[in-house]
């Protein structure tokens, strides 16, 4: 039976008893019909609330089964409810049931897109904000707090409260006014002066969701990528080709201009000799600087790999030693080697650890006192490690220049070196073997006392 069959059942017979209370009073009791009526009616009200339970039980029944699925949505089965009626009513509360289990199923759809989200961004090594259609933060990534130093709490504030940077601002509001992408690079103020490029895009929403007054898109999304290995791996590429073509022009104009001298004739007269000493000594030195820039090629290359040989420390010492003595006896300096165990073995290829000390060495020289002493020696620090210094009493190194001077081409005094012949290729060229060789190179000095140089290698 249907909810309207059912209604009107009652109806009908609510009105018969109605009509048979009222007749009863009326026609046997002899009452006037004004008071069989008000008889009838005050007989009824009991019955009509039994019907009025009746009716509305079910009813009663939906609503409570709805609030306790709507407020536990956990274990919601989508078969229909044991004590529905096959009316209306129960059509109601199996769509109450459906809906239910639709509603679970797309929270818990909600929620597995939220959990992926949340994941991609903790993921992420860009840093992202998310703001709103009036510019305010609604999530930041935690790659973009560490890359900010951004408190936790940002939400609700405005990129400008938070990172105070104008452009950025401006290029948000704008994406958000017109819509489109916009891409802009910032330096960030800070002792790591780091730059990051950042790419705005507005975010599509649906036309109906907008408020037809704000004219606005749905917000935004900013994505930060940090340049700024990438901007100093520039400037070293930019400076080492300025610094290259600085080196190999002066020798070559030098080189020309004197060839040029030769050929309009002086090559018959007396200084023919000095020029063409001149030429060869820039020649040496222009062999000498592509030596020193192939060397510095093959190891700076991810691919090269020192062969992993037992070799006896003191022989390479002793061997670097013979190939720079001429230039040490030149002016005058003594090389002291501290006593070296016999034992002693390091882990490397001989022939790269032989550069390290005749760079260290020859640098020693150069910048030397005229008879003065240069010291080689050796601490066992552990077991698998040993440390060798390379001491001279020269003309030092300020503080200020003591991080740089294992860059390439650096030069504390540039007129000095090249005087001295010194490519500026030297010490880059020994950081690079040492680290390859698994160990770490480092310099101390004072301004007018001297120098030591400090390396590490692994022992066998």
């Amino acid at each position: 039976m249907t909810l309207r069959s059912r209604l009107l059942f009652l109806f009908i017979l609510v009105g018969f008893c109605f009509l048979l209370i009222q007749g009863f009073f009326h026609y046997v009791a002899g009452s006037s019909f004004f008071l069989a009526s008000l008889l009838g009616i005050i007989a009824l009200i009991p019955l009509a609330y039994l019907f009025t339970r009746f009716t509305t039980k079910p009813i009663q029944e939906i609503l409570s089964m709805a609030r306790v699925r709507l407020s536990r949505l956990s274990g919601v089965s989508k078969s229909n409810p044991p004590s529905a009626p096959a009316d209306e009513l129960g059509s109601l509360t199996r769509t109450i049931d459906e809906m239910t289990f639709q509603l679970k199923s797309k929270i818990e759809e909600v929620a597995i897109e939220k959990d992926t989200f949340q994941t991609i961004l903790s993921g992420m090594v860009e840093g992202v904000l998310w703001v709103d259609e009036r510019g305010r933060i609604l999530m930041v990534n935690e790659a973009l707090r560490n890359l900010l130093s951004l408190s936790s709490d940002v939400s609700g504030r405005t990129p400008l409260e938070v990172i105070r940077n104008a452009e950025l601002e401006e290029a948000i509001q704008g994406v958000i006014r017109n819509g489109g992408r916009e891409v802009l690079e910032l330096s960030l103020p800070g002792p790591d002066q780091k730059t990051v490029e950042i790419n705005v895009v507005a975010l599509k929403v649906p036309p109906q969701t907008l408020s037809p007054k704000s004219g606005k898109m749905g917000g935004a999304i900013a994505v930060f990528h940090d340049i700024t290995r990438l901007k100093r791996l520039e400037k070293v590429r930019q400076d080492f080709v300025a610094n290259v073509s600085h080196e190999l022009r002066t020798p070559l104009t030098t080189i020309k201009g004197y060839l040029e001298t030769l050929l309009d004739g002086a090559i018959h007269e007396d200084k023919a000799v000095p020029f063409l000493q001149v030429v060869r000594r820039h020649a040496d030195r222009l062999e000498k600087i592509l030596e020193d820039l192939l060397i510095l090629a093959k190891v700076e290359t991810k691919t090269f790999s020192p062969k992993r040989e037992r070799v006896l420390l003191g022989n390479v010492i002793e061997h670097a030693v013979e190939l720079v003595k001429e230039s040490a006896e030149k002016k005058g300096i003594s090389i002291v080697r501290d006593e070296i165990s016999s034992t002693l073995f390091v882990h490397g290829e001989q022939g790269y650890l032989e550069q390290v000390f005749v760079n260290l060495l020859d640098n020693a020289i150069k910048y030397g006192r005229q008879g003065g002493r240069i010291r080689v020696f050796v601490a066992e620090r552990d077991q698998n490690e040993i440390q060798i210094s390379v001491e001279d009493d020269g003309i030092g190194i300020p503080t200020e220049d003591l991080p740089r001077v294992f860059e390439r081409f650096y030069r504390v005094d540039k007129g000095r070196s090249k005087e001295l012949g010194g490519t500026g290729l030297g010490l880059s060229i020994v950081r690079h073997i040492v680290q390859t060789h698994g160990g770490k190179v480092w310099a101390e000095s004072q301004a007018g006392k001297g120098s030591t140089f400090h390396f590490t290698l692994p022992r066998t």
